[in-house]
C-alpha cells in the first residue's frame, strides 16, 4: 500500500495545535458487568477517587490552552466516562456511535442530542455498529487527511465504508488480534501528522505492514507499557497525556521531540479506559 503521509527525512519541531475536547465526569462510574477483558466486578472501585483522577485529567488539558466541555454523566450509564466512543467529528460533521454491548447503548443518544444541542448541523446516527473514536482515529495533515479504522472486537468493517462516506475521508482498516486491545485507541496513539506511536502485535501481520508503510517512523511500544493502556494517549502534536504507570513511552515520546505529560487513571483502568477513552475531540 502506498503511503498517503509525507514523511520528514529528519526530526522536526513538534508544535502543539489548541484543541476542544469533550468529557463526562465519572459520577456513577462503577465496574458491575464485564465487557473487556480490563473489567472484574468483584474488584471495588473507589468512584470518589475516579472523580479526582478525572478531574485532574481536565485540569491537565485546560493548562495546556486547550478548552474542555462537559456531558452530564445519566444513570445506570457507568462506561459513559468513556466519552471518546459516543462519536466522531471531523470538520464539523459528526458520526454518532452504536455500541456493540446494550449495556452501553444509552450512551448514544446522549451524546447525538448534545452535539445537537451544541449547535451542530450535521449529526448522522449510524447504521452499523461503530465506537466513536475507540475505532476511528483521525490522522495525517488537513490536506491529506485519513481516518484509521479499527474492528475485531467492536467495531462492524461495513462502518468504515460508512465513515468514509459520511467524513468524505480515505478510511484504512486495520484488524486487532488481542482481546485485551479491543479498541484501536489501546493499541495505537496518533502523536501528530506523521507521527504514531503502537504495540504491533496488537495487529494481524497484513495491518502490521499498512501501518509500517503509512507510518515508518513510528514508535514501538513495550509490551510492558502497553498493558497499562499507556497508548490510550492524548496528543495536541506537541504534548502526548499518557498513563503515568508508562514510564518507558513517557521516556520514548521525549526522545522524539515531544513532551509527556503522566497523568494517573488507575480507578479508570478498572473498566478498560485511559485518558484517550476519557477524550473526546471537537473537530469543528
Amino acid at each position: 500500500m502506498t503511503s498517503v503521509l509525507s514523511h520528514p527525512s529528519a526530526p522536526r519541531a513538534r508544535t502543539a495545535t489548541r484543541r476542544r475536547y469533550l468529557m463526562c465526569p465519572p459520577e456513577h462510574f462503577t465496574v458491575s458487568y464485564a465487557i473487556n477483558p480490563w473489567m472484574d466486578p468483584s474488584v471495588p472501585v473507589d468512584r470518589d477517587l475516579a472523580m479526582r483522577q478525572w478531574d485532574a485529567l481536565r485540569r491537565a488539558y485546560l493548562g495546556l490552552g486547550h478548552s474542555v466541555e462537559v456531558l452530564d454523566p445519566l444513570p445506570d450509564l457507568p462506561d459513559m466516562v468513556f466519552a471518546a466512543n459516543g462519536a466522531t467529528v471531523v470538520d464539523g460533521t459528526v458520526l454518532g456511535a452504536r455500541f456493540r454491548y446494550a449495556e452501553r447503548a444509552g450512551e448514544a443518544a446522549a451524546h447525538l442530542a448534545w452535539f445537537r444541542s451544541a449547535g451542530f448541523t450535521r449529526v448522522v446516527e449510524p447504521e452499523f455498529v461503530n465506537e466513536g473514536e475507540g475505532d476511528l482515529l483521525v490522522a495525517g495533515p488537513p490536506e491529506d487527511q485519513i481516518v484509521l479504522a479499527g474492528t475485531g472486537f467492536r467495531t462492524d468493517p461495513r462502518a468504515h465504508v460508512e465513515a468514509a462516506s459520511v467524513f468524505g475521508r480515505p478510511v484504512v482498516p486495520l484488524d486487532l488480534v488481542d482481546p485485551r486491545y479491543y479498541h484501536l485507541d489501546t493499541a495505537l496513539a496518533v502523536l501528530d501528522e506523521t507521527t504514531i506511536a503502537w504495540l504491533p502485535a496488537a495487529f494481524a501481520p497484513a495491518s502490521q505492514d499498512v501501518l509500517r508503510d503509512l507510518f515508518p517512523d513510528a514508535i514501538t511500544v513495550p509490551a510492558a507499557d502497553a498493558a497499562v493502556l499507556g497508548l490510550n494517549a492524548v496528543s495536541d502534536g506537541r504534548h502526548v497525556v499518557l498513563p503515568i504507570q508508562a514510564g518507558d513511552l513517557a521516556d520514548a515520546v521525549a526522545e522524539h521531540g515531544f513532551v509527556p505529560v503522566p497523568v494517573d487513571l488507575s480507578e479508570l483502568l478498572k473498566g478498560g479506559g485511559g485518558p484517550k477513552c476519557c477524550t473526546l475531540e471537537v473537530r469543528a
